[in-house]
């Protein structure tokens, strides 16, 4: 099982990845709510950030259960520099759909 990270502007590679990771026959986990995009969910602030912190650490969990990560993009924020500490604490490999921002490399 594989852990898409992602900056949330990378919403098309992340699906790209997702059909090539599935295609090698990975099962494939990555997040499912794009909070850039207006919804009523999360239309006020306090809303908002009680969804993120409930993301979060939903997204923690599917690091827990990943065998490996694949970050996706060419720009790496800091809430996925966190996430890639978190997995490499773990223990997690770690790959790069752009070996270059990988700050550890």
């Amino acid at each position: 099982m594989v852990t898409v990270l992602s900056s949330p502007l990378s919403w098309t590679e992340m699906n790209e990845a997702d059909l090539q990771e599935t295609k090698a026959g990975r099962i494939v986990v990555k997040p499912g709510i794009d909070m850039k995009s207006p919804r009523a969910l999360w239309s006020s602030p306090a809303e908002a950030e009680a969804l993120k912190v409930r993301l979060d650490d939903l997204h923690r969990a599917k690091i827990r259960l990943a065998d490996e990560v694949l970050v996706v993009g060419d720009y790496v924020g800091d809430s996925t520099r966190a996430e890639i500490a978190y997995a490499r604490s773990l223990g997690k490999p770690v790959r790069f759909t752009h070996p270059e921002v990988d700050s550890d490399a």
